[in-house]
C-alpha cells in the first residue's frame, strides 16, 4: 500500500470539506479549493479526519492513491496557512518595483520586464525580493517558477533570479595566459 496515501489528513477547526461524484471542494478562512477525485480513489470524511482509499491493487490505482492524498493535504494546508515562495534578484543595475498583481523589473535588458500574477496570487517585493504567496500551492510554484525564468541565474557571477533557498555552483573564470 501506499505509504504517503494511507496516512490519514487531520481536518483543523475552521475547515469544511465537501466530497462529491466528480470534486472535492475544501473551504477554510483563506478561501475555498476544488481537488478533482480520481476514479481509482474513495475520499471519506470520518469525524476529524479524511482518509483516502483505492478500489483495487492496479498499479494505475495505487499510483493515483498517493496523489489523491497528497493533492488533498495541500488543499487543506493551503486554506488554512497558504503557501509562498521567495525569490531574490543579484546583479548590478538590476531593480524591482510593484507588488500586490503585477511586478516591473530592470533585469539588463533594453525594456523593463512586466509580469502579471494570475487570480488566486499575490506578489510582494522587498528591496530585491519577491514574496509569491497564495493558497494553491501548484499556482504559486508554477508563478515562482515562470518570474525565475525570466533571468536565471547564471554560475560565473550569480547575477539573475534564483529562489532564497537556492545555492548557485559557481565556476571559475578564464585562466590568464603564462
Amino acid at each position: 500500500m501506499s505509504r504517503i496515501g494511507k496516512q490519514p489528513i487531520d481536518i483543523p477547526a475552521g475547515v469544511t470539506i465537501t466530497v462529491g461524484d466528480k470534486e472535492i471542494t475544501v473551504a477554510g478562512p483563506k478561501g475555498s479549493l476544488v481537488v478533482p477525485v480520481q476514479p481509482q480513489t474513495e475520499t471519506k470524511v470520518e469525524g476529524t479526519q479524511i482518509v483516502v482509499t483505492r478500489k483495487d491493487d492496479e498499479p494505475k490505482s495505487r499510483a493515483w492513491h498517493g496523489l489523491q492524498r497528497a493533492l488533498l493535504n495541500n488543499a487543506v494546508q493551503g486554506v488554512t496557512k497558504g503557501f509562498e515562495k521567495k525569490l531574490e534578484i543579484n546583479g548590478v543595475g538590476f531593480r524591482l518595483s510593484g507588488g500586490g498583481k503585477s511586478i516591473e523589473m530592470a533585469l539588463g535588458f533594453s525594456h523593463p520586464v512586466k509580469y502579471e500574477a494570475p487570480e488566486g496570487v499575490e506578489l510582494t517585493t522587498n528591496k530585491m525580493e519577491i514574496t509569491v504567496s497564495g493558497i494553491d500551492k501548484q499556482k504559486v510554484g508554477q508563478v515562482a517558477a515562470e518570474i525565475r525564468s525570466l533571468k536565471k541565474p547564471e554560475p560565473y557571477k550569480g547575477k539573475g533570479i534564483k529562489y532564497v533557498d537556492e545555492v548557485i555552483i559557481r565556476k571559475a573564470g578564464k585562466a590568464g595566459k603564462k
